[in-house]
């Protein structure tokens, strides 16, 4: 039986039980995604060794910058630790220090932020490549592929918001910028079936059920619990604004649905543009709430994806708390209805 019920986010209505705010902007353009996957750059262009990945080790005597192999490969572990640093892009930024003091912490390591060589031999309990090669398949190129447009009305036109080109559903198959998979694979092209690159290997499940999940205002991240209190996941989320703060208390999942519709109503934006109109956007990565929307019992608030992935941890939303598409999803897999959502300064 399908309930055709609707989620009023601040800025439009999802099919599920309850309602929700969204991105703090749902008519924003999607970044058309890097055409380095094409054909590898110029000479200048910085490339990674994928050999030199696999193998990185930390060294606490040179400066982070001159360390990209070691900084990849941390970010790859970290993501298969379930402390996830959002993008995967081989940059020491702010997610990435969120992801190691997480670690760090749940480690009962000095919770710095910062690589060290005690957080270097925790992370190096995972044996496993950091990087492997993998053969796009027919399914990865087939599309349609279609540049997403700025404007609502033209998105609602739209049949589907699926990915604007291949490389950009390989950069979120691999949890990582689309120039990452250019740097790691260059002269080939990420476009054609049957092609072998090398790309992270990560992981898209939690291991266990989620009891409770916390997200932290201040931190900026979501924290996911199993039923002992043990940490199962840590992700950085882009949580609320000025105008929709994030609610502060204790709700619970209302419901976890899975490529929703996104119907948006300008009455419930305060930077809707005049003579904005409700609109029905059809599901996809590229939906305004991306692949999965998480429904809580505080009205028009949810956990959702989002269709661009490298503003997590640093904008704004209206008032929902936003994960990349994967992180959402691995999130979504652990939860069910009931579960408690704790919301904090």
């Amino acid at each position: 039986m399908r309930f055709l019920l609707t989620l009023v986010l601040c800025c439009g209505i999802v099919t599920a039980p309850t309602y929700a705010r969204s991105n703090k902007k749902v008519s924003h353009s999607k970044k058309k995604a890097s055409n380095t996957g094409e054909r590898s750059r110029t000479a200048a262009a910085a490339i990674l060794d994928p050999n030199a990945v696999n193998s990185a080790t930390w060294n606490a005597q040179l400066p982070e910058h001159q360390q990209p192999d070691a900084i990849l490969r941390a970010q790859i572990l970290l993501d298969r630790a379930n402390f996830s640093v959002g993008e995967i892009d081989g940059a020491m930024g702010s997610n990435m220090q969120r992801a190691v003091r997480g670690f760090q912490a749940s480690r009962n390591l000095n919770a710095t932020g910062k690589l060290d060589d005690a957080t270097w031999q925790a992370l190096l309990a995972d044996t496993g490549p950091a990087l492997s090669s993998y053969t796009i398949s027919p399914d990865d190129v087939k599309g349609p592929f279609l540049q997403i447009p700025h404007e609502i009305a033209d998105q609602a036109a739209l049949p589907e918001l699926g990915y604007s080109s291949p490389q950009e559903g390989l950069g979120e198959k691999f949890h990582c910028k689309p120039e990452l998979l250019a740097k790691l694979n260059p002269g080939k092209t990420l476009s054609n079936a049957g092609e072998e690159i090398m790309a992270p290997v990560v992981k898209n499940d939690l291991g266990a059920p989620v009891a409770s999940i916390t997200v932290d205002k201040t931190d900026t991240t979501v924290t996911a619990y199993d039923a002992s209190g043990k940490v199962l996941a840590q992700f950085p989320a882009t949580i609320g604004s000025e105008h929709d703060p994030l609610p502060i208390g204790t709700w619970k999942v209302t419901a976890v649905l899975h490529n929703p519709e996104f119907h948006y109503n300008p009455d419930l934006f305060w930077d809707a543009k005049p003579g904005d109109a409700k609109a029905t956007i059809k599901p996809g990565p590229n939906n305004p709430v991306g692949v999965v929307w998480i429904g809580l019992t505080k009205e028009h608030y949810g956990i959702h994806g989002t269709p661009v992935p490298s503003t997590i941890g640093h904008t704004q939303s209206h008032g929902c708390i936003r994960l990349t598409n994967w992180d959402a999803a691995r999130l979504a897999a652990g939860v069910s209805k009931g579960t408690t959502v704790i919301c904090k300064e």
